[in-house]
């Protein structure tokens, strides 16, 4: 499902579980104890209480224990290295595939959940071994989508140009712009959706 904003952040987390204490994933941002003070009191308002894997001494158990996984937003290609350098992209999508663990992302969260990180909107700044990321969704996403402005001076490539340039390519998945929801898919035309809309369709058909 796409939820408006002004859904509750427990209403999308919880699903059928009982989650009290989320894992919090801070590794987008090069200040990941600031990053970390400001998910807890948020989260702590909601009634979580919150753990951050870059506090523990041991990520990959931090992992394999975690009632709810919350990954925040900054840099994708920082959070993906980083994700691999702690051996925690193959640990998160067991956890989530098999294990049934609550998985949230904001922004490069949303990122490395999907088949790669190729649609991003971020510099790499740093270089991951692989732009491949969790895999959780057979799709691709692009947070933050904007759509042209036909008034702007703006000479360069806007997003939809790169997305269907992206897709220009072979063998290439779906994106699902967010801004609400704006799907690309290759050879067709795009289609949008409204809040609330029911994308389960893209778990079995994203190409």
């Amino acid at each position: 499902m796409i939820y408006d904003c002004t859904d509750s952040l427990h209403k999308k987390f919880l699903f059928n579980r009982e989650v009290k204490r989320i894992l919090f994933v801070p590794y987008a941002l090069h200040d990941r104890d600031s990053f970390t003070k400001t998910a807890r009191d948020k989260l702590k308002t909601l009634g979580y209480e919150v753990d951050s894997v870059h506090e523990t001494p041991d990520p990959v158990d931090a992992v394999r224990k975690a009632e709810g996984t919350f990954i925040g937003g900054g840099n994708t290609f920082r959070l993906l290295k980083a994700l691999y350098d702690k051996k925690l992209v193959t640990e998160i999508r067991k956890t989530v595939l098999e294990d049934g663990i609550s998985y949230m992302g904001s922004s490069a969260g949303t990122n490395v959940s999907t088949i790669s990180i190729n649609t991003t909107n971020d510099m790499p700044i740093v270089y991951p071994p692989t732009f491949a990321a969790i895999g959780l969704v057979p799709f691709n996403i692009n947070p933050h989508y904007l759509d042209p402005d036909p008034s702007s001076k703006h000479m360069g490539e806007m997003r939809e140009q790169r997305i269907i340039q992206y897709h220009e390519e072979p063998d290439t998945p779906c994106v699902l712009g967010l801004r609400e929801a704006r799907l690309f898919q290759r050879g067709k035309q795009t289609t949008e959706y409204e809040p609330g809309s029911d994308l389960s369709f893209l778990l079995t058909d994203a190409q």
